[in-house]
């Protein structure tokens, strides 16, 4: 019943390639953070337009760090419907089809609302909940699109859930806590996914 009723073409090497283009992205923040000294405390609020950073500049850090999550985002995107049509075609099933469209409606709720709330977080200077928003969003969005694709969907959506409360909790290792729930449960989830249905 579930390979009729549900879309069953994600594929898992799109999950692994999303973990290495997350570990790629962490890394280079991590460099461009670390490497720069640059203090961030994340239990303070900061004024964006007055806080001394990277070159004295908050701005253009931010927009590196975007400019950086930006490219995963959409490496990620690209790796994922390319091989999802080719998969889809192996299985003879459409990609755009009303149970597609409900996952996507599914997904995009909390991805959407989340995303708007991190940019609020950002322009308000809360740099330091942004990484467990992201993760906890980004789980919702699992679990609320998870109905209408495999089961294993729904324990990553809520192992980032998970993730991203602990990283709530532990101040100043967002990138971390990033890293793992971006990376490393994107290849663990993908390497499952690809052992289980794709061979």
């Amino acid at each position: 019943m579930e390979r009729s009723s549900k879309f069953i073409s994600l594929s898992g090497l799109s999950g692994i390639l999303a973990g290495v283009y997350a570990l790629i992205g962490a890394s280079l923040a991590y460099f461009i953070l670390y490497d720069n000294s640059i203090p961030i405390d994340p239990y303070i609020h900061r004024d964006p337009s007055t806080t001394e950073f990277w070159d004295g500049d908050i701005n253009s850090l931010l927009l590196t760090l975007s400019s950086i999550g930006l490219f995963v985002l959409i490496a990620s995107l690209i790796s994922g419907i390319m091989l999802t049509r080719k998969k889809a075609r192996q299985k003879g099933q459409r990609v755009w089809s009303s149970t597609s469209r409900s996952l996507l409606f599914h997904m995009a709720t909390p991805l959407v609302s989340g995303g708007i709330l991190i940019l609020i977080f950002l322009f308000r200077g809360y740099y330091g909940i942004v990484s467990p928003s992201s993760l906890i969003f980004y789980g919702l969005a699992l679990v609320s699109a998870s109905n209408f694709t495999f089961t294993m969907v729904k324990y990553l959506g809520l192992c980032e859930i998970i993730l991203g409360l602990i990283a709530a909790c532990l101040p100043g290792y967002g990138l971390l806590f990033w890293a793992i729930g971006f990376g490393v449960l994107h290849i663990v989830y993908g390497s499952m996914m690809y052992f289980k249905y794709d061979r």
